[in-house]
């Protein structure tokens, strides 16, 4: 597994690794029963504080992709279907917000991103 953080990303680093292992678990990379890597290993790994790993654990697991099990460790859980559809609906969203920011940064009308939109999704086809 394969974790880039880095010092330029304005998010701090258990939520770049917190996004960074969401999206591994939501492209079906680690399976459900999956092992994470210890706590502990993924911090000198990564050359970061236990309590940054522990941090993004726990949200990991507040957040129902992982699950602790004491003095076994760290797996990933079981997802159901509308669980993981609402989460990916929410990522959509938060680019979709971004997109619409720099739209209007770089000046473009609603019918212009529409028409973006529209373009993009007929080169995907």
């Amino acid at each position: 597994m394969h974790i880039h953080l880095s010092n330029a990303s304005d998010k701090p680093i258990y939520e770049q690794i917190t996004m960074q292992l969401k999206e591994v678990i939501l492209a079906n990379k680690l399976q459900a029963g999956d092992a994470l890597p210890s706590i502990r290993m993924l911090a000198k790994e990564l050359k970061i504080s236990v309590m940054t790993t522990k941090r993004a654990y726990a949200d990991l697991e507040r957040d129902g992709f992982i699950e602790t099990v004491a003095g076994k460790g760290s797996f990933v859980t079981e997802r159901n279907q509308d669980f993981l559809r609402e989460e990916l609906l929410r990522q959509i969203e938060e680019h979709l917000h971004k997109a619409v920011k720099t739209a209007k940064t770089a000046g473009l009308t609603k019918e212009e991103l529409q028409e973006l939109l529209s373009l993009i999704l007929e080169e995907d086809n």
